[in-house]
């Protein structure tokens, strides 16, 4: 499986991304500095650099440049709470393969780490299966990580950026039961603080335009617990 490096001296957005990755199948590291991710990297095992550019003893920015100029040609996702225009161009330019500004969805990140496998040329095994979906001839529901749309057969469903993220974490294990703190933590930061009722209505507005389309697949809620995606073959 890939490994990936973490670069981030945040302890509460650190823990969560490294849980995140780990449960996706990925080999993880953390390091909270600079100095000590451009020794890690300079050992060549490192698939995929994960790097905050706030970092306590040098700019990240310095720090994709100088592993760049060491020779590492592996994927970097700069994470940053610097969201202008003129630091996202600076950080293409030293090396960076991707930009996300602080703060984002887990499941957005991760569509985006399969992405950068895939451009690589990286096998990233069992993880990668969401970013590609195929058509389900049973479902005719699939939902597409990359350009961020849902399909029911031939007719796109419109979505709204949350939406979709609920969408695709919950078939991104199509069937299993996902817990109500999985999606808060992975699609609203597991910091929220806003009443749970917004996953409610996320899931009703889901529920209601799979309806209007007869979408052959439906959420159900497991009380307690959190809801689940299945298929409905005769519907």
């Amino acid at each position: 499986m890939p490994h990936v490096l973490v670069v981030e001296d945040d302890d509460k957005i650190a823990a969560p991304l490294v849980r995140t990755l780990e449960r996706e199948g990925y080999t993880v590291e953390r390091v909270a500095e600079g100095m000590p991710a451009i020794d890690r990297v300079r050992e060549q095992d490192v698939d995929l650099v994960l790097l905050d550019l706030g970092l306590p003893d040098m700019d990240g920015l310095d720090v994709c440049r100088q592993v760049r100029d060491n020779g590492y040609r592996g994927g970097i996702i700069i994470l940053t709470a610097r969201d202008g225009e003129l630091d996202l161009v600076v950080g293409l330019d030293v090396g960076a393969d991707d930009y996300l500004a602080k703060p984002f969805g887990l499941s957005v990140l991760l569509a985006r780490v399969r992405a950068l496998f895939r451009r690589h040329g990286i096998d990233a095994g069992p993880a990668a299966a969401p970013a590609t979906p195929a058509p389900a001839p049973t479902t005719g529901v699939r939902v597409d990580v990359d350009a961020r749309r849902v399909w029911v057969a031939d007719t796109e469903l419109p979505v709204t950026s949350k939406e979709f993220d609920v969408m695709a974490l919950l078939d991104s294990k199509r069937g299993a039961v996902i817990s109500r703190e999985q999606l808060i933590n992975d699609i609203w930061d597991e910091n929220w603080f806003g009443s749970t009722k917004t996953l409610d209505a996320t899931i009703g507005r889901l529920r209601q335009k799979l309806e209007e389309v007869d979408a052959p697949a439906r959420i159900t809620t497991v009380r307690g617990v959190g809801f689940r995606l299945e298929d409905v073959p005769d519907a």
